[in-house]
């Protein structure tokens, strides 16, 4: 009889879409996959910010219970969400090549108009973005739930206001045109995998991503060598490097989604060039870490360059983090 790989989701349009697409890469190597949908508890909790929630395994831990307890044979989550160290029995089977890792701002199309936004070019022109950012409004009122984001944000712009944004893309997107918020912050993979990229929205070049961000990992059950064997098929071996030297600054700075801490690796010229770093929640302090690290030194480069950002800043940011806690 076919085997059949139980393929584990949350139910959101975006989670659906990536199990989806691991479904198709597996039929397309000849395994045999369905869906298996389950409730997580960052679905059911649609009002506490994220942060509040003992967030480390919000979005993955229902799924990692079903992963043990042999309901499924795989999950498959936005790499951001797991944390970086998997639960016991739980091992990485596959990281997907990376889609966009930026992050965008959405603005709302009733503030657009009547700041005569649609006039300008929606583009990832910078001068254009800063502009409208600091002269059309030095109290803009922006949506987020993520306290990187928001940490990044009051650090370039003090005088804003940032409001509590949580649910899944469509009901966030929702959001933003009720409120009376000028817009919000989302990631640009999970937007544009759905094809709900809206037009009036323009990349944040200059805000770090969070460390994984739009990739997605594939996870299995240690000793299920047929599911492991089936995912390596589609393993993106760039990807997987990158996000492993990201989930070990995290990993080493004690960073979870209750930490504004940010990271990007990215393979150019045979070598890796990896930037990092630790913001206050309200944004008042920023230390920052920028590497180049060589291949032969891929394996400890996250924590090395951790261990520089405390050196440089980010120990007496993160100290006054926890102490506030």
């Amino acid at each position: 009889m076919e085997r059949f790989i139980r393929i584990g989701t949350r139910e959101s349009q975006l989670a659906v879409w990536q199990a989806t697409l691991v479904q198709e890469l597996l039929k397309e190597k000849g395994y045999a996959a369905e869906l298996v949908y389950i409730k997580s508890e960052g679905d059911i909790d649609l009002v506490t910010p994220l942060y509040e929630m003992g967030v480390q395994g919000v979005f993955t831990r229902s799924l990692d219970i079903a992963l043990l307890n042999d309901k499924i044979d795989i999950a498959v989550h936005s790499m951001k969400d797991v944390p970086t160290q998997l639960p016991k029995g739980i091992i990485q089977s596959a990281v997907l090549k990376r889609a966009s890792y930026k992050d965008i701002l959405v603005s709302r199309k009733s503030k657009v108009e009547s700041h005569k936004l649609e006039e300008v070019n929606l583009t990832d022109n910078k001068e254009i973005n800063d502009l409208r950012l600091t002269t059309l409004d030095s109290r803009l009122v922006i949506g987020t739930s993520s306290i990187r984001r928001k940490a990044q944000w009051l650090h370039r712009y003090p005088n804003h206001t940032i409001e509590n944004l949580r649910g899944n893309v469509n009901t966030r997107l929702r959001k933003v045109e009720e409120s009376n918020w000028h817009g919000a912050i989302f990631a640009a993979a999970g937007l544009e995998r759905i094809n709900l990229r809206p037009a009036h929205s323009i990349d944040l070049d200059w805000m770090l991503p969070a460390p994984a961000q739009g990739a997605i990992m594939v996870v299995g059950r240690d000793g299920d060598t047929f599911s492991f064997d089936a995912c390596q098929h589609f393993n993106d071996t760039n990807t997987a490097l990158c996000t492993k030297i990201e989930r070990d600054f995290l990993r080493v700075l004690l960073g979870g989604c209750s930490t504004p801490i940010s990271a990007l690796a990215e393979v150019k010229d045979n070598a890796i060039y990896f930037k990092g770093n630790v913001v206050a929640t309200d944004g008042s302090a920023k230390a920052e870490v920028e590497q180049t690290i060589p291949f032969d030194d891929a394996e400890n480069g996250g924590a090395l360059a951790a261990k520089s950002l405390l050196e440089q800043g980010g120990q007496a940011i993160i100290d006054a983090i926890n102490n506030a806690r």
